[in-house]
């Protein structure tokens, strides 16, 4: 019984199930991308370079044991057993993993803006002194100046 309550508080605690929204959320979104890549992106790419559907460019390394080739899609060259190079869907991944990272800076760089304003707003007000040596800007309790170091009253 004592491990399932230390499961529940490991469980329970915030990080825990921010980290586990974070996942769901990240999987959504990786969904969202994927279809944005192949459904709205790559179709007019591929109509600019001439008809090319980059989902299925591939090469045949070698051909299937169970019907050779030319294959007319990369699951009708899997299916027959053939070893393919697929290019077109690594091309798909890039572009899928350079929106995503795209949209994760966004999201830090705005979230870095928001605390450096909010700390802007909170930093306390420093009462400051003038070293009456060196006449350098130090702080009000200060007993010593951190620049020509004297014994200050």
């Amino acid at each position: 019984m004592v491990i399932f309550k230390e499961f529940k508080e490991f469980a329970m605690r915030g990080n825990v199930i921010d980290l586990a929204v974070g996942v769901v959320i990240g999987g959504a979104f990786g969904a969202i991308v994927k279809s944005l890549v192949d459904d709205v992106i790559m179709p007019p790419i591929g109509l600019l370079v001439g008809n090319v559907d980059f989902s299925n460019l591939f090469w045949v390394l070698k051909e299937g044991a169970k019907t050779a080739g030319p294959y007319v899609s990369v699951a009708a060259a899997k299916q027959a057993g053939a070893v393919t190079l697929n290019v077109g869907l690594f091309i798909n991944a890039v572009i899928s993993f350079t929106i995503v990272a795209f949209a994760i800076f966004m999201l830090v760089k705005t979230i870095n803006r928001l605390k450096r304003e909010e700390k802007a707003e909170v930093a306390p007000e420093v009462v400051s002194k003038e070293c009456r040596y060196c006449l350098s800007s130090i702080p009000e309790k200060a007993t010593r100046c951190p620049h020509c170091t004297s014994q200050l009253d």
